[in-house]
């Protein structure tokens, strides 16, 4: 017990030590990616919160907090880069089934505070972000929904940026959704089958909103995990894919600019 006490300490007071030395680099990195093609879209898997907690000795559910904390310090700098747009995989629709009635509680709170605070704040119009949210939003507590109708409503004038929520979400389930809304108009006669081609596609998914900007160009996973997990299965088809070993709640400004600094090493083919 002892020698893990003195090895937090020997850690505390290295990290401190550090501070300046982390800033440096920050300060370094943020003028090289600032000088590069900055990506218009990114996309972001924050995982790894409930494992960053049970090894700090705390509350699955704090890791969540943590994690939330995490995502606004991360938009902050996302938009000072000029990113337009960001999606948030924030619970996935097998979250929404599988992980306990707590766990999921506590998740939707966790919007609620995050539009509130967006509100309350005066993010949304300082900046002039559209918040939309999509996903099984039947499976979303009625008084979320309620409040998650209110921000996209009075945020949808704006287009300088875009925060798009993925809630309850699954790309097997947007896609098989577009399925059958494009069988119904096909069936009622607002289209034909000739019609449909990529293009009318993708005006029946969840990210029709976006327009231009609807395929990530950056999708960044945390916690070591090298898969999707079923999130924008349609949309992600040629976007560059960047996984880093730490948790969520430990992501750092200066492993966003390496994942944006190493997007822009990358040379993009779209399939070419």
């Amino acid at each position: 017990m002892l020698s893990r006490v003195a090895s937090k300490l020997l850690q505390s007071r290295v990290s401190v030590l550090l501070r300046p030395v982390y800033k440096l680099y920050e300060n370094v990195l943020w003028e090289q990616v600032r000088r590069g093609p900055i990506p218009k879209h990114v996309a972001i898997i924050p995982d790894g919160n409930r494992r960053w907690a049970r090894e700090q000795k705390m509350d699955p559910l704090q890791g969540h907090e943590f994690g939330y904390r995490k995502i606004k310090e991360v938009l902050d700098v996302l938009w000072k880069l000029g990113v337009k747009v960001v999606t948030v995989y924030a619970m996935s629709s097998e979250n929404c089934v599988k992980r306990s009635a707590e766990e999921r509680e506590h998740l939707f709170n966790l919007v609620q505070r995050a539009i509130d605070e967006m509100e309350a704040s005066g993010e949304i119009d300082r900046r002039r972000v559209r918040v939309k949210v999509f996903g099984r939003l039947d499976m979303v507590p009625s008084s979320l929904l309620h409040k998650i109708r209110e921000v996209e409503a009075r945020s949808e004038k704006y287009c300088e940026h875009t925060l798009n929520i993925a809630l309850c979400y699954g790309g097997r389930d947007e896609i098989i959704e577009a399925i059958r809304k494009i069988a119904s108009d096909v069936t009622s006669g607002k289209i034909s089958v000739d019609e449909i081609d990529e293009k009318t596609f993708r005006s029946y998914l969840y990210t029709s909103h976006l327009g231009e900007y609807d395929e990530p160009d950056l999708v960044i996973r945390t916690s070591g995990e090298v898969r999707i997990s079923n999130f924008l299965l349609w949309q992600i088809a040629y976007s560059e894919l960047y996984f880093c070993e730490i948790y969520w709640p430990e992501f750092r400004v200066i492993d966003l600019l390496r994942a944006v600094r190493n997007y822009q090493k990358r040379e993009r083919r779209f399939g070419a």
